[in-house]
């Protein structure tokens, strides 16, 4: 239907009176917003919601989650078996999340579904954990990530604690997709209803019992309890579990950054509430001089995301990116893992295919299988899964600031990899290391590796087919040299029979000096990525001489 049609539709329809205020005043002050608020439906997608708050058939509203809700409730009514079936919902601190996670809950017991709610705002990860604990068949976690303020989301994950995958991620957008109105959805309790139930400190205490239990190094933290750490939860949910998990490990310096803190969706503090932007840590690191402190950490809103920074041989902090952090910490605990004799063919890595080839090297040096999954948490998950009763996951990482370790949640978190840095730091000051000269050393054994990321954002139709055509060239002529070395390898994604991985507009290419360049659209913003990563004396150098080879195109 043209868009205004459908607009006009919720200004005569059964919507509330503050709804059709806004879309009378959206009209006539804002004509391309408004067109853009209902000239689409928003789109549930393989991992669910994610858009602009706002009214509109386009944005995320209490009509947009709720039809999304009933979609989902008639999904989990129809293809699963029970009387009690159970869903956890947790919410972060973004504007209107707690509102939506209501909702949320509303309509699920309006539908006879058992709830559990969490009572306040708590890390995605802790969901995964809570769907596990309740023996629950789905959860949803009430999100936009890194997002700027102005986006909320919806994330759907499964009875395994794994957001959805396939076959069930498409047949939900399918029975979500059939719920276009409002009307069909069950907003309010009725007589068969299932239960509300509040979460809190039970799963709280819990999760990090089960989390803490994967310590590797207590001694070594009991000895450099004075080690000092600086943690600021960028006004998200993580200020509620990481400190706490420092504090039981028995550190005693952990300095925060008071205004962040604060938990608010507007994020007044910093232009984007993600670790990957080196901006975000500015204060924190400010506090980090101040007090002379050895490691500065940051979360992003719903606290599943970690960045680190730390001090170089000069005294000065330097920010590590995901994969540095992933793969030192990779080395980690399987140093520790070989030590204590734990390692044997079962226990296995697992890594995006973006993310870098110096976790693939240092697991093979340990004698451990690495697998590679599609961009995206929820395939390291479905490893995980896949293997579970015949091989051990030992943790697992993604160069966009996500890792995991052990198997007790079945996404990206914070809470643990918070806990891991700080014990490789304790551990690193056994030997007189700080994280800073013991990523160094690790170059020195695998050869020093350089990596970046360069996205060209391309808005609208033109922009959507100038990114497909850059894909087009690539396929129809792909480069036949690295900066100066022979490509040996093209793997496409689009030839799910070669790459044994789920369908995907993945394109890599790799050289023979061990140089990488994967380039894909994104799934949820209107650009096309490249990722670039270098190995040998002359990486630096060589990501320039990449991303003008590529992003010049």
């Amino acid at each position: 239907m043209n868009y205004q049609d459908v607009a006009k539709r919720w200004l005569e329809g059964d919507f509330d009176p503050q709804t059709k205020c806004q879309i009378i005043e959206l009209r006539n002050n804002d004509p391309a917003g408004f067109e853009d608020a209902f000239y689409r439906s928003l789109e549930f997608g393989t991992g669910g919601l994610r858009g602009l708050m706002g009214v509109g058939t386009n944005r995320m509203n209490k009509y947009t989650v709720g039809m999304a809700t009933q979609g989902l409730a008639n999904y989990i009514k129809a293809h699963v078996q029970g009387d009690d079936l159970r869903v956890c919902i947790s919410f972060d601190s973004r504007n209107n999340s707690k509102l939506f996670a209501r909702i949320t809950a509303d309509v699920l017991s309006a539908n006879g579904l058992h709830v559990f709610l969490f009572d306040n705002i708590r890390p995605t990860p802790e969901l995964s954990y809570a769907i596990r604990a309740k023996k629950a068949v789905a959860g949803v976690m009430v999100t936009a990530s890194h997002n700027p303020k102005e986006y909320n989301g919806y994330k759907v994950f499964w009875s395994d604690g794994g957001q959805i995958t396939s076959p069930v991620d498409k047949e939900i957008v399918a029975e979500v997709a059939k719920i276009t109105d409002p009307s069909q959805v069950k907003f309010k309790a009725v007589d068969e209803c299932g239960e509300i139930e509040v979460m809190g400190k039970e799963i709280d205490e819990a999760y990090l019992r089960d989390i803490l239990s994967l310590t590797l190094s207590p001694e070594a933290c009991a000895r450099h309890k004075d080690l000092k750490f600086v943690y600021t939860p960028l006004h998200g949910c993580g200020v509620r579990l990481v400190p706490e998990c420092l504090r039981r490990l028995g550190f005693e310096n952990v300095y925060h950054v008071p205004e962040q803190d604060i938990s608010d969706g507007n994020f007044p503090t910093v232009v984007s509430p993600n670790p990957e932007e080196p901006a975000a840590m500015k204060m924190a690191l400010e506090v980090a001089d101040r007090e002379h402190a050895d490691v500065v950490m940051a979360t992003d809103p719903d606290a599943d995301r970690l960045g680190i920074a730390v001090r170089d041989d000069a005294g000065k902090m330097v920010q590590f990116n995901g994969n540095q952090t992933a793969s030192m910490l990779t080395y980690y605990i399987l140093t520790r893992w070989k030590e204590e004799g734990r390692l044997d063919a079962s226990k296995y890595v697992v890594k995006t295919i973006v993310t870098t080839e110096l976790i693939r090297e240092i697991a093979a040096s340990f004698g451990v299988k690495c697998h590679d999954v599609l961009t995206g948490f929820k395939y390291i998950a479905e490893v995980v899964g896949r293997n579970e009763g015949s091989g051990e996951f030992i943790c697992g990482g993604e160069e966009s600031f996500g890792f995991n370790v052990g198997e007790f949640v079945r996404d990206k978190d914070a809470q643990v990899t918070a806990a891991m840095v700080a014990e490789c730091a304790a551990w690193a000051a056994d030997q007189g290391l700080t994280l800073y000269s013991l990523m160094q050393r690790i170059y020195a054994e695998y050869g020093y590796r350089k990596e970046a990321l360069t996205s060209l954002v391309r808005k609208g139709k033109s922009g959507a087919e100038e990114i497909q055509a850059i894909m087009a060239g690539l396929r129809d002529n792909p480069p036949s040299s690295l900066a100066g070395s022979p490509v040996v390898k093209v793997i496409d994604y689009l030839e799910p029979e070669k790459t044994g991985q789920p369908k995907s507009n993945v394109l890599q290419f790799f050289s023979e000096a061990g140089d990488v360049v994967s380039v894909r659209p994104s799934g949820t913003e209107p650009k096309i990525k490249f990722y670039f990563g270098a190995k040998g004396n002359n990486a630096d150098e060589k990501i320039e001489v990449l991303r003008n080879q590529f992003v010049n195109i």
